[in-house]
């Protein structure tokens, strides 16, 4: 025990504190200090500390009498304890270390009171979650320090106060009431604003709950799994709550004002659900029992566009929903419902089919006006030139709005009268205005078809005076196929040279082995047929016929120099002019001696022409006849000796014999005749 304390002093703290005990007994020299024994001990300090003078403890002491307040001295009072001081000169050091000491001591208990009251005042209104009401003092970026009227402060923390915008709804000398949740061992109260709003609305919000009465609520944002919302205090909106149909996007109502209602409270948790699906499902089953009532077939109504797919748009026709499918908005055509209504619109339908017991509703728009194309003969005649819109280019035309509902095609082949065009986005595009002629109307399959090209000078029907069958013309290769090469003789204008017509002579496979594309090539006009868009050119028909010179020139019988061109199993082909083939066959290819002759390709020989047919351009040769028959001297010779009677042999002969009658054996006994003779 600190001998300079006295023993009043701990007897003060003792009793301001009975819980403290003693860790082991106090020796009652320790315990007792007289003043007596006080003064020695200050005397014997004194005098063993020479250095320092008396003056220095009696500052000391004043110093810490001045330290204490005087509340400590009263303190001591109330407890029982008495300080005396004693002011003789000689022992005034004493004094004022006894007055100091209780002094000290009474205010160590008054501390200790204080703050055990402040405790204790915390306790209660934690365990008790009493409204306080404070003074906000500042705003940091995670509290609002609240004078809450303890010697520490309360913290609200920060999220609890923001608005919907972020924004802290109190600022510096505002007054806000308040729960105390705990002391923080940093320092300060954590107070909680929420706590305080719950107990002031909770009330009201178990009655609205029991009595399904709805609140009305600010949507604060979004968390996961639905939308924070405002009604005195945050509740939680689960997203499959927010309407009757499931939503994707929630973004949409933060910020709205809806009506709700309170389905789950749990106050200790201080937990709130709400729903806004029931109470749309109440007005809708509401709605829906009334539209019920009056819904029958063919009837008009007005609904609110709610909802949009691909395939049409749902109505609500009052708690009930109907389909308007696309092919039912318009008498013409739509690529999407958005093309016509957006959701929220009011439209008017016509209800086209009720199923009372699945509650299905098909509804239709279009038929709310007469359909177009019950007139559309009358309206469109044939021949009428008709101004209307692209709506849309495929491979094979476009398709033209003549008005809403009626569209008719411009097939490819009706939009130029040349066949160079490749597409129709060549000459039309979506959205472009034109003039075409109506060529039919067919109201029962909903077609018109149209033509453009009829507006423009048909250049076919002038085509067989410009260019007469004979005429000789210029132009170039523009496409060269299996069939032939088509030579353009100007612009739309095509003509078809076959393969046929390319050469007298060459067996030719493909246009490609004489002509090539885009060269420019001289032929002669064959025939037009303006009907079909037909133009007949042949490029061969510029050169004499071979053939028809060969069979001018040559005669059955005649010895003629040939080369093998190719060979076959039956004979061999062989050139015996230019552009001209015989068939020598090859049982004819046998020499002098009865022996085959070799018919080698390239190899040369002397043919006799054994037969010839012009309309087939076909000769017929043969190596035997060479040395067996006559030649043509010889044949004429026996000619003009057959026409002279010679006496007894006139009668054998007959005078009416010529070249027609003339044949091989003749000739053979001729000759033996005149061998035998000579």
């Amino acid at each position: 025990m600190n001998p300079w304390i006295p023993e009043s002093a701990f007897t003060m703290v003792e009793n301001h504190n009975p819980d403290i005990n003693e860790s082991k007994p106090l020796t009652t020299e320790t315990e007792v200090l007289t003043p007596h024994a006080t003064a020695d001990q200050t005397g014997l300090s004194s005098e063993s500390t020479s250095t320092q003078p008396h003056e220095t403890t009696h500052g000391a002491s004043n110093a810490a009498q001045h330290a204490l307040p005087a509340a400590a001295t009263r303190a001591s009072a109330d407890h029982g304890t008495v300080a005396t001081v004693t002011a003789a000169a000689g022992d005034e050091s004493d004094d004022d270390l006894n007055y100091d000491a209780a002094d000290f001591a009474a205010a160590l208990a008054n501390f200790d009171r204080e703050q055990a009251a402040e405790s204790a005042a915390a306790q209660n209104l934690t365990v008790e979650e009493v409204i306080v009401t404070g003074t906000v003092v500042k705003v940091t970026d995670k509290h609002v320090v609240v004078d809450i009227g303890l010697k520490s402060e309360g913290l609200i923390p920060l999220e609890q106060v923001l608005d919907i915008n972020g924004v802290s709804k109190f600022k510096t000398g505002d007054s806000v009431e308040v729960v105390v949740e705990r002391e923080e061992p940093e320092g300060g109260y954590l107070v909680s604003y929420e706590k305080a709003l719950r107990h002031k609305v909770w009330d009201k919000l178990e009655q609205a709950a029991n009595d399904k009465t709805p609140v009305k609520g600010m949507v604060l944002g979004r968390v996961k799994g639905g939308l924070t919302v405002d009604i005195g205090i945050k509740a939680f909106l689960p997203g499959s709550q927010v309407e009757v149909r499931p939503v994707r996007n929630l973004d949409g109502y933060i910020g709205t004002e809806i009506q709700v209602r309170v389905i789950k409270l749990n106050k200790k948790r201080g937990n709130v659900v709400i729903s806004r699906k029931e109470l749309l499902e109440e007005d809708q089953n509401a709605k829906k029992s009334v539209t019920l009532a009056t819904l029958e077939e063919g009837s008009v109504l007005t609904g609110t566009v709610k909802n949009l797919t691909d395939y049409g748009a749902f109505v609500d026709l009052g708690g009930l929903d109907g389909l308007l499918h696309i092919t039912d908005m318009s008498w013409g055509r739509l690529t999407h419902p958005r093309d016509l209504v957006n959701v929220g619109d009011e439209i008017q339908v016509k209800v086209l089919k009720f199923d009372k017991e699945k509650q299905r509703v098909s509804l239709g728009f279009k038929q709310l006006t007469p359909d177009p194309w019950l007139d559309a003969t009358e309206r469109y005649p044939i021949g009428a030139q008709v101004r209307g819109r692209v709506l849309s280019v495929t491979d094979y035309g476009a398709f033209i709005e003549l008005e809403q509902g009626i569209e008719g095609l411009v097939h490819v082949s009706e939009m130029t009268w040349s066949k160079r065009m490749k597409h129709p986005s060549k000459m039309v595009k979506p959205g472009d205005e034109v003039d075409t002629i109506i060529l039919s109307v067919n109201p029962n399959d909903r077609r018109i078809s149209l033509g453009m090209k009829q507006l423009q000078e048909n250049p076919w029907e002038q085509l067989e005076e410009k260019y007469p069958t004979g005429a000789i013309i210029e132009g170039r290769v523009r496409n060269l196929t299996d069939f032939g090469a088509f030579i353009e003789i100007e612009d739309g204008i095509d003509g078809l040279v076959h393969v046929s017509n390319l050469s007298w002579t060459k067996r030719i496979k493909h246009p490609s082995e004489v002509l090539k594309k885009g060269e420019k090539v001289r032929a002669i006009v064959l025939g037009v047929e303006p009907e079909n868009r037909r133009l007949s050119l042949g490029v061969k028909q510029l050169q004499p016929d071979v053939w028809d010179t060969f069979f001018a020139q040559h005669r059955v019988g005649d010895v003629i120099k040939g080369k093998i061109l190719r060979t076959a199993q039956f004979g061999a082909f062989v050139e015996i002019a230019e552009g001209v083939e015989g068939l020598c066959h090859v049982s004819e290819a046998v020499g002098a001696d009865g022996k085959p002759v070799a018919m080698d390709v390239d190899s040369e020989h002397e043919f006799k022409i054994v037969k010839m047919n012009q309309e087939e351009k076909k000769v017929g040769l043969s190596i035997r006849a060479v040395g067996e028959e006559a030649s043509r001297a010889e044949v004429e010779s026996y000619k003009e000796r057959e026409k002279t009677p010679k006496g007894n042999n006139s009668g054998s002969s007959s005078s009416s014999s010529n070249s027609s009658s003339t044949t091989l054996g003749d000739l053979i006994n001729w000759n033996r005749s005149e061998s035998e003779r000579d």
